[in-house]
């Protein structure tokens, strides 16, 4: 009995001991010149996060915000010895309302304030998009090439090769037919070949399409400018930051292209992919 309070004594020291080791530790590191800078530097660097916004079916992504990782960002600066606001970490802030799961909305757009815009190219069964294809990479853009079933049947090579070179590639199905078996053909084969992190779709008049991409964790992409006979004229009237802007395959599109381009640029707006314009 003796030696089992002998041990019970020797515990509770030991546990003390980490317990007053600990909370030393904990005192000195909040009252260490670099933990005191970097909670005064706290509200300067953080960011808050913008909320999707949300309109009866419709969704524009919002954006994460950000905030110092306080105990990362001191034992970084801790190896240096001094405060520096390069060494900062920082940890993401999610907001309340997200473009994440939320499949069951047609997506209208990009976030205005990332100045960033987004060319889909619309490919029909014959269409030939060389010319498309050379021209965004004469310019080191990304697009969206939004394929029919016959065309993948026929360009297989082609559609992996647009993936390889950062193009995002969408699923018409058989003409917008996304009730067809096509469909999930096409999806299985993209999933597979394509990695993308976002899969897509292309909205139609039907809501059932709209639910049977969402069941298979596509968005719906529904354009702000559909472009029809006159693309410069069309995107230089309606071209706002975080625009989703579909193309026809034509001759008119590849002439006018270069000029569409630099419109954007000079409007002082990015052009990306969707995955790109739709990160949050």
């Amino acid at each position: 009995m003796k030696k089992f309070f002998q041990y019970l004594g020797l515990i509770c020291l030991v546990v003390f001991s980490f317990f007053y080791t600990e909370k030393t530790v904990s005192v000195v590191k909040e009252l260490d010149e670099i933990m005191i800078q970097i909670k005064e530097e706290q509200n300067r660097y953080q960011v808050e996060p913008i909320n999707a916004i949300i309109h009866n079916d419709t969704i524009i992504p919002g954006i994460y915000g950000r905030e110092i990782d306080i105990n990362k960002s001191y034992q970084n600066m801790r190896k240096l010895g001094h405060y520096h606001h390069n060494l900062l970490v920082y940890k993401k802030i999610k907001p309340e309302i997200s473009l994440n799961n939320n499949y069951h909305k047609y997506i209208v757009g990009g976030n205005k304030s990332k100045k960033q815009v987004s060319l889909i190219f619309m490919v029909d069964n014959d269409d030939i998009i060389n010319n498309v294809l050379n021209i965004l990479n004469k310019n080191s853009l990304k697009g969206n090439f939004f394929l029919t079933s016959q065309w993948l049947k026929n360009n297989n090579r082609l559609a992996i090769q647009l993936i390889e070179q950062g193009h995002n590639v969408g699923n018409l199905s058989n003409n917008f037919d996304y009730q067809s078996g096509d469909y999930i053909w096409m999806d299985t084969i993209i999933k597979k070949i394509g990695k993308q992190k976002k899969l897509f779709c292309y909205a139609t008049d039907n809501k059932k399409d709209l639910e049977i991409c969402a069941q298979n964790k596509n968005y719906t992409i529904k354009p702000n400018i559909i472009v029809n006979n006159y693309p410069l004229i069309e995107v230089k009237e309606k071209l706002v930051s975080g625009s989703i802007i579909s193309f026809k395959i034509n001759n008119t599109l590849e002439r006018e292209l270069e000029l569409i381009i630099s419109h954007i640029k000079s409007k002082d707006l990015e052009i990306v992919n969707l995955i790109e314009l739709l990160e949050e």
